[in-house]
């Protein structure tokens, strides 16, 4: 954990003791003073520890903001906190205590939880190697692998180290590094990189990097350097204190100077108390997130919840975000004199018991045809050498360009020009016979979703960022309708490029995928979709479990609704205080009856903004 990690927990924590003591010395004292055996000093005693416990390190903590030049609306309630202990007011004091801690603990916490993303990440990567050595293999730490080690990487295990296939042929799962939605064939001479998820075959590898160098380290490296230096939003509240503190203050010190009465300057900032702030935002937060949990939005980052709305540019992932994640079958082309449809009911007929990711594509299609699949005699699959079949009366081959050309170099001309995309090649009975070609293709409602966020949400700028080839992606933003594009990206170079836009203006980042995660902590908000990768879910500020583009414009609907009614609340709060502050300095509000209108304030600030738990009609507008 970096050291910036430490010190919020630790932060954290001291918040966290003191609001728990703080409401165990409330509810003491109610029960002390609900009971007639106990007189009011003892009653007072718990509210007093709380004082002395609490409410003297928040204050401490608040001057050294003050020194540092950091004020917002919690040096006001350090203020109420002094004005309330000198005035007698013990238990307002107290409750003041408890919303300044609970409110601090809870931001400590959302700050630090990015750092969770990192101990996932570790937690995915094995913390042992199987090195060979006289013909047998042994476990060794993963700190102590050299390069040219042989290492023997087991099915379904995480690769180790960067390196190359020397033995086995099988596939390996890059998509949490790569954003390629697809599994990898790997043959001897193939290059591996750690992280990977390795296939049912096991594969002996040569490490050509060291731990240290590997892919794997260098994006939890990436990681941990955006977690060091991701800057800490500016809340609502602190926005709005900035003037409204000293606005409090000034009034309550031109009310004693002009009087020369002490009791003029502490009616003001009783009145002054800022629970408009400190209470009604939070409750429209509370609220807002609970409503996106309802809506299958998984809100971590309250923060995001301010911000969101004032984003002026959208930087999306490909793979998951525009697109549906998965293959499918965009066209087959028949060789001359060959029925395609035929060719295709037939390679379905012989998918169907193929476990490779693009047989689904090929069955769907097949199906679509809406007819019978055919018998299949014989079948055989074996990693890297592409399907064999009998159907029919005829051999089937269903296999990859490279592999066609080795079989038939004479026939490479019959092959139609490469695509962007993925393609395999049919062969019946050792001729050419058809090339099928697939993308993940794009969301039906991209284009339409694009032009709705500059026209209802002020996004001026919407960026594609992929790991993705140029064709893949140049594709996609055609489809969508984005200009910016920027292709075959690593995560290193994704967070470069966040973090350039957001020195422009604040930006939204939608990704998926452990390659993801470091841009998602470095954009102003991060947003992931689903649960992919436990890794980026904890990156992200927040999560949309149901994959769709209507959910995040629903989260930003979320956003705005929950900013508009928070602003009524606390603005309208702080006017009615400003009010309540001249009537006080003006001597019409005593000190007790000014805490009694403050009360009256704060009660319809708080039922303004509990508003927010009332669900609307709709959430969203396109």
């Amino acid at each position: 954990m970096s050291s910036q990690g430490s010190i919020w927990l630790s932060i954290d924590r001291r918040h966290h003791v003191i609001a728990v003591l703080t409401l165990i010395a409330i509810v003491t004292h109610l029960i002390f003073r609900f009971s007639l055996s106990v007189s009011e000093t003892v009653a007072n005693a718990p509210l007093l520890a709380a004082f002395l416990l609490g409410g003297l390190p928040l204050v401490w903590e608040l001057l050294r903001n003050l020194i540092r030049r950091e004020f917002g609306s919690d040096l006001l309630a350090g203020i109420s906190i002094v004005a309330s202990l000198i005035l007698g007011e013990y238990l307002a004091g107290t409750l003041v205590i408890l919303m300044l801690s609970g409110g601090e603990a809870i931001e400590a916490y959302a700050v630090s939880s990015a750092s969770s993303a990192l101990k996932a990440l570790a937690n995915r990567m094995p913390s042992v190697a199987h090195r060979w050595k006289d013909d047998e293999f042994e476990e060794i730490a993963l700190e102590a692998v050299a390069v040219g080690d042989l290492l023997e990487v087991f099915p379904h295990e995480i690769c180790p180290v960067d390196g190359t296939v020397i033995t086995g042929n099988g596939v390996m799962d890059e998509s949490y590094l790569t954003g390629e939605p697809y599994q990898i064939s790997k043959t001897p001479g193939a290059t591996v990189i750690s992280g990977a998820l390795n296939g049912e075959s096991s594969l002996t590898i040569r490490a050509d990097k060291l731990v240290v160098d590997s892919r794997y380290t260098k994006i939890m490296e990436v990681m941990r350097d955006s977690e060091a230096h991701r800057p800490r939003m500016r809340r609502l509240a602190d926005q709005l204190g900035a003037w409204y503190t000293p606005l409090a203050v000034l009034i309550a010190v031109i009310a004693w100077a002009v009087t020369w009465d002490p009791i003029r300057f502490l009616a003001v900032l009783v009145v002054a108390t800022p629970c408009p702030l400190l209470i009604a935002i939070p409750v429209a937060i509370i609220a807002s997130i609970n409503l996106a949990a309802k809506r299958s939005i998984i809100i971590r980052d309250p923060t995001i919840l301010e911000t969101i709305d004032t984003c002026r540019t959208v930087i999306f992932d490909k793979t998951g975000t525009l697109t549906y994640g998965r293959a499918e079958l965009t066209s087959w082309d028949a060789a001359p004199s060959t029925d395609a449809s035929e060719i295709l009911r037939m390679i379905a007929g012989v998918e169907m018991y193929s476990k490779h990711p693009l047989a689904k594509a090929i069955v769907a299609a097949g199906k679509a045809l809406g007819r019978e699949f055919p018998r299949i005699d014989e079948i055989s699959e074996k990693p890297g050498q592409g399907l064999t079949a009998r159907v029919m009366g005829h051999d089937v081959l269903i296999t990859n360009r490279k592999k066609f050309a080795s079989l038939c170099p004479d026939d490479l001309d019959l092959l139609p020009s490469v695509e962007g995309g993925l393609e395999c090649v049919v062969m019946l009975d050792g001729r050419y016979a058809a090339l099928f070609r697939f993308r993940d293709e794009p969301r039906a409602e991209g284009e339409q979703f694009i032009r709705h966020l500059g026209g209802k949400h002020g996004i001026d700028r919407a960026i594609i960022l992929s790991g993705d080839r140029q064709s893949e992606v140049d594709y996609l933003a055609k489809c969508v309708g984005i200009d910016i594009v920027y292709a075959n990206k690593s995560p290193e170079e994704k967070v470069e490029i966040v973090c350039a836009e957001t020195q422009k203006q604040r930006t939204i980042f939608v990704g998926d995928g452990i390659n993801d995660a470091p841009a998602l902590m470095t954009a102003t908000v991060g947003i992931a979709f689903g649960r992919n990768s436990d890794v980026t879910a904890k990156a992200a500020d927040a999560v949309i479990m149901d994959s769709s583009l209507r959910k995040l414009d629903e989260l930003i609907h979320i956003s705005r609704r929950m900013r508009r009614i928070a602003l009524q609340s606390a603005v309208g709060g702080m006017v009615l205080s400003v009010v309540g502050m001249i009537m006080a300095a003006l001597g019409f509000l005593p000190p007790v009856a000014g805490a009694l209108v403050q009360e009256v304030i704060d009660v319809a600030a708080i039922l303004n903004a509990s508003r927010v738990l009332i669900p609307p009609h709709r959430l969203t507008d396109y």
